[in-house]
């Protein structure tokens, strides 16, 4: 075997190898985009709508009463990150601002607010125990 075959096996071998990993990490990535997390039972929920009032605070009004549950004042920077990247999706998509949102809390901890227009779905244990609680208040307050 002379050096010029050597070399066009080795290169083979090499792109065999390449091709192998490639296809591996393809199903990989394929497979953890299919799994889906099950829901467990809820412990608590509660429809919610977010406005923004005349004094530059955001009312969080429960969907079932009308009743405003909280009002949000200053940067509250968490809360108002989180609505202002739903309300950006909402106009991109050209939704009404009027739908609600869901807020749902689990038994495992997590607490998940789902906009009911887009589907849109966060997992807000995801950004820290602190900032989850802020939004946790919206279940508990009876206001």
């Amino acid at each position: 075997m002379n050096t010029a075959q050597m070399q066009n096996y080795i290169a083979l071998f090499i792109a065999s190898l390449l091709a192998v990993v490639v296809l591996l990490v393809a199903t990989y990535d394929r497979s953890e985009k299919l799994e889906q997390q099950t829901d467990t039972q809820v412990i608590a929920k509660r429809i919610l709508h977010f406005r923004d009032l005349p004094n530059g605070s955001v009312g969080v009004i429960s969907a079932e009463s009308g009743q405003m549950i909280a009002e949000v004042e200053g940067q509250a920077g968490f809360i108002r990150g989180i609505l202002r990247a739903l309300a950006r999706d909402r106009r991109i998509r050209q939704i009404s601002s009027d739908d609600a949102f869901e807020l749902v809390s689990r038994p495992d901890g997590r607490l998940t607010l789902t906009d009911l227009a887009t589907k849109n779905r966060i997992d807000l244990e995801s950004f820290g125990k602190d900032n989850a609680a802020e939004f946790a208040a919206f279940l508990n307050n009876t206001r």
